[in-house]
This record gives C-alpha cells, structure tokens and sequence, in this order.
C-alpha cells in the first residue's frame, strides 16, 4: 500500500507538501490526552479572536487552494478554520480518542489542517486527487451517501473517497476509532508553511503519537519531488 499525489494535483499545485505519519501498534484507548486538548483551546483563545482568525496566513492560502477546485471555504471551511472558529467561540472540541485528540491539538497550535485514516480499513493505495464525480462517500456519522463533484479535491482510495475537499469532511468507512491499530496521519502544508516547519511539525506530533499512543511512527513528506511513500 502506498500514499500517493496525483500528477495533475501537482501540476497545478507545485508548492504543495503532505506531510504523512504512519502509525502502527497504535493503542488508542487512553484518555489523558483531553487535557492536552483544553489546554490548548485556552492557548488559541488568548491569540485570536472571532474578527481575526480568519486573517492568519495558513487560512488565507487555504481560501486560495479550496476556490481553486470550486468550493467556497466560507461555507465548506477548511477543517483547522472549522476547529479555531468553535474555539474562539467559547465551545470545546469533543475528545474522540487519543490519535483524533493529538492532531487536533497539533492542528489548533499551527493553524494546519490534519487528519488520519485507519489504514487497516482502506482498499488499495490511498490517493489526493481530483475525484472524478462518481465515487462513494459516506460522510462520518451519516447514514447518507454525499459523494464529491467533479474536480473536488480528495482523499479518496480504490472502493472511494475517504475525506472531501482536503481536510473538510471525513468519511466513515475508514474513520479512526478506539480500536485503530494503524493509521496514516496526514498534515497539509503549503507556503508560507516551509517544508522544514512541516517537518518539525510532523516531529512533535509523531513524538505525541509514541508518548500516549505506544505506537510506531514514520515520518515522510510528499510534493513534487517525492510524490508517494510506501505506508
């Protein structure tokens, strides 16, 4: 099994970077990671406001890739937007699990957008690319299926798509749960995020995974020079 871009997403995004952790031997039961949660919901509190938020860099580009492909991140945001915004707003983050909790807090301290599959639960290699408009998508906790547009950019893998217009909306099939063993985490970058603070970034919180998840973790980095990484 393999993690992949697409030619053609690279083609029309040559700055793009995936930063990719792969997790194994997870074990994901703990719950001590819901103070790591609220504790960084009172960080991002103190550093922003419901006016501001949406002014940081990270999000502005992310405007930029998400128009690019058709969507209006105004009203589908990207998933670190969605996150700060319940914040600031005085609400909290339910805590789903560790590995959920973890890039969550990762996702709240570098205003990036993350997520993870459990890879047991996927079908062949797992693919960012334009969806072709007839995949499978069960949105997570639906019992409807809402599969992307034509030209949407997705996670997707050989039964269907996975997470939606990036890091929108994640589906259900290969959502991490109590009894993930292992995952593929997966953190956007695209400048002015360099490569070597998406690498640090990818550090500290595969370095959380192996504190509270007892797992493994191997860390890689995809564009345009390395395009896909063997999970």
């Amino acid at each position: 099994m393999h993690f992949l871009i697409d030619p053609k997403v690279l083609a029309d995004h040559r700055d793009m970077a995936i930063g990719v952790i792969v997790a194994t031997n997870v074990d994901n039961t703990g719950q001590q990671t819901a103070a790591l949660l609220r504790a960084q919901e009172e960080e991002v509190r103190k550093s922003t406001t419901l006016e501001t938020f949406k002014d940081h860099p990270h999000l502005q580009v992310m405007h930029e890739i998400h128009r690019s492909f058709g969507n209006n991140p105004n009203k589908f945001p990207p998933s670190a937007q969605a996150l700060i915004k319940r914040v600031v707003k005085g609400g909290q983050l339910p805590s789903i699990n560790p590995l959920v909790d973890l890039y969550n807090v990762i996702s709240l301290r570098y205003v990036v957008c993350a997520g993870a599959e459990d890879t047991d639960l996927c079908e062949g290699d797992v693919r960012l690319a334009y969806a072709e408009g007839t995949e499978q998508f069960l949105p997570l906790g639906e019992a409807a299926e809402d599969p992307p547009v034509k030209g949407e950019l997705v996670y997707k893998d050989d039964k269907g798509v996975i997470c939606r217009k990036l890091n929108w909306r994640e589906g259900d099939r290969t959502k991490i749960t109590n009894n993930s063993k292992n995952a593929i985490i997966v953190v956007e970058g695209f400048p002015p995020l360099t490569k070597e603070k998406l690498q640090s970034i990818l550090e500290e919180l595969a370095q959380l995974v192996q504190q509270y998840c007892k797992a493994q973790t191997r860390i890689a980095i995809l564009d345009k020079e390395q395009p896909t990484f063997e999970l």
